[in-house]
């Protein structure tokens, strides 16, 4: 068994660079998950000032110089910030009370609704299991009720969070974008002189990793703008609500669409029942669907991410539960790297192998 060990040991960590490979990258996690909630401002700054790197990028091949080109992206970002809390934010978050407050109502309506199956259909459907499917739904939703109503009592201190956040955010922000270039000189000194492996991956990723960040960001928005003129359009109600949920969905590939496609049919459901407006609001969603896997998607990702199905469901799973939002924000481009790091991690008895091959070949 040590040997067995020995061997593994030395075949994927016999190069001193893929040790410290391995020591960066378990420290850099293992200070994520430890300290996460406390350095959350300052993960969260540098996360949007990477994304806005690339505009600053931008501005400074037009000519501009390095800190007017900061400023005017600074600016950008605030008046983004101020339109999204000072906008978005209040109407969703008026829609989301009007639609508690109506919830009893849809709830009465939906069992009225169900009461009449067994005479529809008595072969398939009983009264004693409408009953009890009515029972279990409305312990679902008392349940539901009282977890609301805690989360209304801890809100005090996520709006201490919240203000939190808006202050120190945007200085972070800033100050990255600033002086991202002495940053990053200090941050490389601090690393060995032999980096050739971690030079080797970060090369890969970086421009990969940016890419995706930067048009996923634009595919919510995009998709959000489009999905709430196509729902005010066609008078549905808690259009704003349902729009932020359907730009939201694209973050998690193959089940958020999904998982989006309930709340909007049921809302449409409730508001015309089964008729020709209904019809309407799901080919229109179901349009919106296809542009954006079929037409937004290729144009905004050039550069495929080549992950299998399975892989990109199993990191949303693993870096969702462990970092919430965000970890579903970068499953993909997290495990991107898991991979890069894969094949680029060197192997030393297969190297020396086809090293020794390769002479006798010659």
């Amino acid at each position: 068994m040590m040997k067995v060990f020995r061997n593994w040991v030395h075949k994927y960590f016999s190069d001193e660079e893929a040790v410290v490979l391995a020591v960066v990258l378990a420290l850099g996690f293992a200070i994520i998950i430890t300290f996460g909630s406390k350095l959350a401002p300052l993960l969260t700054g540098l996360v949007l000032a990477y994304l806005l790197q690339g505009i600053v990028t931008l501005f400074k091949r037009w000519g501009l110089p390095h800190w007017l080109s900061v400023w005017l992206v600074f600016l950008l970002f605030l008046g983004g910030l101020g339109t999204v809390f000072g906008v978005v934010i209040p109407l969703v978050w008026k829609q989301m009370a009007a639609l508690f407050n109506e919830l009893p109502r849809m709830l009465a309506e939906w069992q009225s609704q169900l009461m009449h199956l067994p005479e529809r259909y008595p072969a398939f459907v009983s009264e004693g299991q409408i009953e009890r499917l009515i029972l279990t739904a409305n312990a679902e939703f008392g349940q539901f009720g009282q977890w609301l109503l805690s989360q209304s009592l801890a809100s005090l201190p996520m709006l201490l969070n919240i203000i939190i956040y808006l202050v120190l955010v945007p200085i972070l922000v800033f100050f990255f974008l600033m002086d991202s270039k002495k940053l990053g000189d200090w941050l490389v000194s601090r690393l060995p002189e032999e980096r050739r492996l971690m030079v080797e991956v970060w090369t890969e990723m970086n421009q990969q990793i940016a890419n995706y960040i930067r048009g996923k960001v634009v595919e919510i928005i995009i998709v959000g703008a489009v999905s709430y003129i196509c729902f005010v359009v066609l008078g549905v109600n808690y259009a704003a609500l349902l729009a932020v949920l359907v730009g939201l969905s694209v973050l998690v590939p193959y089940i958020g669409a999904a998982v989006a496609t309930i709340p909007i049919a049921m809302i449409g459901l409730f508001q015309w029942g089964w008729s020709s407006e209904f019809l309407s609001l799901i080919v229109v969603y179901g349009v919106i669907q296809a542009l954006d896997g079929n037409v937004l998607v290729p144009v905004l990702f050039s550069e495929a991410v080549n992950l299998h199905p399975v892989a990109i469901i199993a990191a949303v799973l693993i870096f969702g539960g462990l970092w919430g939002f965000w970890g579903i924000f970068f499953a993909i481009p997290l495990a991107t790297l898991f991979k890069a790091v894969l094949y680029a991690w060197p192997r030393g008895v297969e190297a020396a192998g086809s090293e020794e091959e390769s002479v006798e070949q010659a």
